[in-house]
């Protein structure tokens, strides 16, 4: 059990992530799901997404973004670059913005954030430019402030992050290799000030090594929840 002030979260394998408001927006973040080992298969999508959300332009974060738009007739928010590039390939409703630039549907306040990794988008053979790495925060109406770090390492502005939006719940990569790892992931966890975080990007493949217990142990008197669930589960 999470104290998500009505709001929900449900991880849904990797980095992929459903957040549903109080009010029943339904926000969809890096969907990554027919190629996802870890994506819970009897898991049904709700009637309706109102939101794509796209930290960068990796694969293993945007291998779905089209067909859920088309599905959804969702708009997807990305970087400015990263929201050409899907609307050449044929998305419809596209939320080009960035780094510190907030864009509000409905009872939601979405924050593009810094992040520390890279975006390049595998494009048939070849990469194209995808503009720069990002996090989001979510501010939600009568609700609570979460963050989704995107893949990336700690860094010392996450500070910013704190003083700026103060976010409560924080989705965070702990997989090593190509993001932080577990210890980073406590530090980053003590700058952004959050008390509850669920871990991201861990196990789907074996050099993602970090575990949430890792993360627990770093965290230990802290008095920060540490969500160790299964994809597909949603917390309240």
């Amino acid at each position: 059990m999470a104290n998500l002030k009505g709001a929900s979260v449900t991880w849904l394998g990797h980095s992929t992530v459903l957040v549903t408001t109080p009010k029943g927006t339904n926000i969809l973040i890096d969907p990554f799901i027919e190629q996802n080992p870890k994506f819970p298969r009897d898991y049904k999508f709700p009637e309706k997404i109102d939101l794509i959300l796209v930290t960068h332009g990796h694969f293993d974060h945007t291998a779905d973004v089209l067909p859920m738009a088309k599905k959804y007739n969702a708009p997807v928010v990305a970087t400015f670059e990263l929201a050409a590039f899907f609307q050449s390939k044929g998305a419809e409703n596209t939320v080009g913005m960035n780094i510190g630039g907030t864009f509000r549907h409905a009872d939601v306040a979405v924050t593009q954030t810094e992040a520390r990794h890279t975006s390049g988008i595998q494009d048939g053979d070849k990469f194209v430019y995808g503009g720069v790495p990002t996090g989001f925060v979510l501010t939600i109406d009568n609700g609570p402030v979460l963050y989704h770090s995107g893949d990336t390492t700690v860094f010392s502005d996450m500070q910013l992050i704190r003083d700026l939006y103060a976010p409560e719940f924080g989705m965070l990569p702990i997989g090593d290799h190509y993001t932080m790892g577990p210890k980073a992931a406590a530090l980053a966890v003590k700058y952004l000030g959050i008390k509850e975080v669920l871990p991201l990007h861990f196990g789907t493949w074996p050099p993602l090594v970090g575990r949430p217990e890792e993360l627990e142990k770093h965290l230990a008197g802290a008095g920060v929840a540490v969500h160790k669930v299964e994809p597909g589960t949603t917390l309240h």
